[in-house]
Formats: C-alpha cells, sequence, structure tokens
C-alpha cells in the first residue's frame, strides 16, 4: 500500500487529489481510494482494504502506516500479516528496536545488487521479539535492515538502516523472506506510481474537477493491469506499440473485436 497525490489536480483552494491504491507483489493494481481532504491516508486504510478477503495474505506499508489500530485490523479482522516499516517518525519505537541485543542475533542474510548507477549491499538482521520489548499489538519479529550503497560514478558512499516489524514468526519468515517482503514495498513506487507520473504524465494533468482525478488515475491503472497481464514489462514500449495501430490493437487488448 502506498499513497501518491496527483500534483497537477490542485484547484484553488482545494488540495491535490491523494490516492491511496494497493496492488499485488506481482505489480497489479487491485483497489483505489482518494484520501478525503482534511485528513491522511491513516484514516483510509482499513476502508480500503476492508472488502478484500487477505486470508494469509502479508501486507506491506511504509512508517506513516506503522499504527496499532492497522496492526490489529489486518490481525484480527482480516486474518492477514503486516510487514510495517519503523522510522524516525515512531521515536519511542525506534528507539526501541535500536537498543534490541543485535549483535547477537544469529539469522542474518546478504544480497547485493546493481542498477541505476549504483551498487547496493543489504544486510537483513532478525530477532524475534515476542514478550521482551514492545507493546506493538501482535509482533513476532523484528527485522533490522542495513543498505550500503555506492555511486558508480561519484563513488560516494551513504549507509541507511530502517527496521522493520511484522507479527511473521521466525518459521513462517526468515531473514532472507523479510529482505524481499521490505524490498517489495518499492514495487508499488515502481510499477504504478513511477509510472502513472512518467509515461503517462500524471503530475502534469490538469484534470482538476469533482472525481475526474481519481477517475483518470484509475483508467491509468486499469491499462498498466491490461499490459501487463498482456506479458508487457516496459509500458512506455507497449503503448507505443499500442499506437501504432490504435483503432485495433487497444480493443484486442480488452478482448474487443
Amino acid at each position: 500500500m502506498d499513497g501518491k497525490s496527483a500534483r497537477g489536480s490542485r484547484h484553488g483552494d482545494t488540495p491535490a487529489a491523494h490516492l491511496l491504491a494497493a496492488i499485488t507483489g506481482t505489480g497489479m493494481t487491485v483497489t483505489q481510494l482518494r484520501v478525503p481532504a482534511k485528513t491522511n491516508e491513516v484514516t483510509c486504510f482499513a476502508a480500503l482494504l476492508a472488502p478484500y478477503d487477505l486470508t494469509g495474505v502479508v501486507v506491506t506499508a511504509d512508517a506513516l502506516h506503522t499504527q496499532h489500530a492497522h496492526a490489529r485490523f489486518l490481525v484480527e479482522d482480516k486474518k492477514a500479516h503486516y510487514a510495517f516499516t519503523v522510522k524516525g517518525n515512531q521515536k519511542g519505537l525506534h528507539h526501541q528496536l535500536r537498543a534490541l541485543p543485535w549483535t547477537k542475533a544469529s539469522a542474518k542474510f546478504y544480497d547485493r545488487t546493481e542498477g541505476h548507477g549504483r551498487l547496493e549491499t543489504r544486510v537483513v538482521q532478525a530477532l524475534t521479539v515476542t514478550g521482551l520489548v514492545t507493546d506493538f499489538p501482535h509482533v513476532a519479529q523484528v527485522a533490522k535492515i542495513t543498505r550500503h550503497r555506492t555511486n558508480s560514478k561519484a563513488g560516494k558512499r551513504t549507509r541507511e538502516t530502517v527496521y522493520v516489524i511484522t507479527d511473521l514468526t521466525s518459521r513462517q519468515a526468515s531473514p532472507e523472506r523479510l529482505a524481499t517482503i521490505a524490498r517489495s514495498q518499492w514495487t508499488i513506487e515502481n510499477r504504478l506510481h513511477f509510472v502513472r507520473d512518467t509515461t503517462f504524465a500524471e503530475d502534469a494533468s490538469k484534470i482538476r474537477i469533482e472525481h475526474g482525478p481519481e477517475n483518470m488515475a484509475t483508467l491509468r491503472s486499469f491499462a498498466i493491469n491490461l499490459l501487463r497481464a498482456a506479458g508487457h514489462t516496459n509500458i512506455a514500449a507497449a503503448l507505443r506499440e499500442m499506437s501504432y495501430e490504435p483503432f485495433h490493437r487497444p480493443l484486442d487488448l480488452i478482448g474487443i473485436n
């Protein structure tokens, strides 16, 4: 789950439409909700997911959604699992997690990737914390993820440490699986929001009135889903391919002959 503002939709005193969406791990958008003005994504979390059977599903979200109520909703009401990021905005919880005995963590996973002009090494440590430190609902494990990044051109090195809390036990999720789950949160940024903005120029759209912004966002997400279901991995290239026969190929894609 993640939210995105359609920046071009701001109109007078009306703020830009902020849309909270949920996608599958394979990049298919399943639902979207416009966040009401004068509130934020937190208030829409349960409403977005309530219609769906999430039994056994692991739901990821950024640090904004690391909320007690969200954890209870997923585990108790939806019989699902959660993996929430903890950063500095949750000072008390973040301090507790930093103070855990990480030097004693024997469960570790190392991963290295190269791309986008940088080399990134990730070290994932996991600790079982049931009854040990935090009163966060249903928490069973904490993962400490340390990312070392090196810019291939400039040679600049940076390090970032984030924590992930989850109700998944060590038997249900090894450090390697926790690393995969944590990285999956980037799927919605890379495969939905980035594509809608760069390929469909969503932030430059001047559609502002009433339900126009969220309706157009829904249509963009629908198009992305159709193209991915047809096997396309590059949405910009797929749109160019559709444009070669604009009166036939798009209709073929949605099954209208």
